[in-house]
């Protein structure tokens, strides 16, 4: 997939991943900055904390 982020000069080439995992049984989601948030009780859950630290990320992003 040919994309560009708002960082980037030129387009390349980014793969998606499935950014939910599991440690020790506990549900996580992993980072561009290489973190994992969590854990979270279940995939729904995981899944709106995903949407509000990319809502965050992108309000920092704005302010720079």
């Amino acid at each position: 997939m040919y994309g560009m982020r708002a960082q980037d000069n030129a387009p390349a080439t980014h793969f998606r991943s499935d950014r939910m995992c599991r440690v020790n049984g506990e549900l996580y989601f992993s980072t561009r900055e290489n973190t994992l948030e969590g854990p979270f009780e279940n995939a729904e859950k995981a899944e709106r904390e995903i949407q509000a630290y990319i809502a965050r990320m992108q309000g920092l992003s704005a302010r720079r």
